[in-house]
């Protein structure tokens, strides 16, 4: 028996969710004949690099750019959520509800928080929304760095920041299992729709291997109704780099009208 990586760390709170990603792993890797190799002491670039990955997901932002040619793509989530469906989802542009503030426009010179400078739904879908809006590169007074989503409403929720995006689906998820961690926000905007988190495996798996866990993954969903039910995931979809290259063209929209970095 081959022992592989095999992680989801891309939406690991509440613990409902993480629990019900780990039964779906163990699910998949007991149909695939594989143990699991330990990933600990594993940065996610390191994961997502390793020869020994078996599966993991990463984001699409950094698939189309630091990992292009790296890895090999096995498919993609339909969750099927607020604001999530289809292989699709979008980024949550959110303030607090007692924020007078009502429109994008209306947070010019306000304080922004990102989780990173690499993540499609904490900066790139935020910054094609905002470059129709800055001014000489500058749409915020000021943009800190939260390191992720659920600190990015921390902060929200502290007065630390004034607006965030924050991914459809970690909203969603957070909204049934752990509502007070956006209790007090709302949304001001969604950015447009992108792909959703993809699946990835180590570069050199073939086409077939690549199908065959793909097949596994929906196999193990099947079987395991709550936790498709737990996840909002019914299915995970066939993809190619093809589906992301929008990521960047969002990214070019923005460079074009002078908004290069989120500030």
């Amino acid at each position: 028996m081959t022992r592989r990586h095999a992680e989801l760390l891309m939406y690991t709170a509440p613990e409902p969710i993480r629990a019900a990603n780990e039964r779906w792993l163990a699910h998949i890797l007991e149909h695939l004949g594989h143990s699991r190799l330990s990933a600990e002491g594993l940065s996610l670039p390191e994961l997502w690099l390793s020869p020994d990955l078996l599966l993991t997901q990463t984001c699409g932002y950094p698939l189309m750019t630091a990992l292009s040619g790296r890895v090999r793509l096995v498919g993609r989530p339909r969750y099927e959520l607020p604001d999530s469906s289809a292989g699709l989802h979008c980024s949550l542009i959110l303030a607090r509800a007692a924020d007078p503030r009502s429109t994008l426009a209306d947070f010019r010179g306000s304080r922004g928080v990102i989780n990173s400078d690499d993540s499609n739904s904490g900066m790139n879908l935020l910054r094609q929304r905002l470059a129709p809006l800055q001014r000489e590169g500058r749409f915020f007074g000021s943009v800190g760095h939260s390191g992720g989503h659920r600190e990015s409403l921390r902060w929200l929720r502290e007065d630390r920041a004034d607006l965030a995006a924050i991914d459809s689906v970690t909203y969603a998820c957070l909204a049934r299992y752990a509502a007070d961690e956006v209790e007090g926000l709302r949304v001001v905007e969604r950015s447009a729709a992108s792909p959703t988190l993809p699946f990835i495996t180590r570069l050199g798996t073939t086409d077939e291997q690549a199908e065959s866990l793909r097949q596994a993954m929906n196999r193990a969903l099947r079987e395991l109704p709550d936790v498709a039910q737990t996840l909002g995931l019914p299915e995970v979809l066939q993809a190619s780099e093809s589906d992301y290259r929008i990521l960047l063209g969002y990214r070019d929209e923005a460079q074009a009208l002078g908004y290069g970095r989120v500030q």
